[in-house]
């Protein structure tokens, strides 16, 4: 569960689906590295995007990187999460982002051949998602759609 400023968001993970993202992901849980950290990128029509900055846009160090499983059948759609990454598709690391809206060109084969892993979905806490989706953006210095105020995730919590 992330619980956040704006509210409490629920996560179901598919570690049969992705097994080493979610691994991945739940290692940064358990560590408390999503703590404190932010929504730093914030599209409408599009994702949020987290789990790397803290409040004052710096940027929490990381591990290693993990294989891309984005060709795992599951689709970048509302409400699914999934791992963010660089150009390189195996550079994800600690990022991830909730789609807001179906977003079919972020899905494996992608335009570069690989996508954007799908590892879970928001099944409590979409009404959350949708105010944070609508929060105002701006710059931030060399960082765009940078919510105003800060969309804080207070923590990240595993529930069975």
């Amino acid at each position: 569960m992330l619980k956040t400023n704006m509210g409490n968001i629920v996560l179901e993970l598919y570690p049969e689906k992705a097994p080493l993202t979610v691994d991945n992901f739940l290692k940064y849980v358990k560590k408390g590295q999503y703590n404190g950290t932010i929504f730093h990128r914030v599209i409408d029509n599009f994702m949020i995007q987290g789990g790397g900055f803290d409040k004052d846009m710096k940027q929490r160090p990381t591990g290693h990187t993990i294989q891309n499983e984005a060709k795992n059948g599951l689709k970048n759609e509302r409400y699914t999460l999934a791992m963010a990454r660089l150009p390189d598709p195996h550079s994800a690391s600690a990022q991830f982002f909730i789609n807001v809206n179906d977003n079919a060109s972020l899905d494996y084969p992608g335009r570069d051949g690989w996508g954007y892993c799908v590892f879970g979905k928001v099944i409590q806490g979409m009404d959350v998602v949708d105010k944070i989706k609508a929060v105002p953006t701006a710059d931030a210095g060399m960082y765009q759609n940078v919510p105003v105020a800060p969309v804080i995730i207070e923590s990240a919590n595993i529930t069975k």
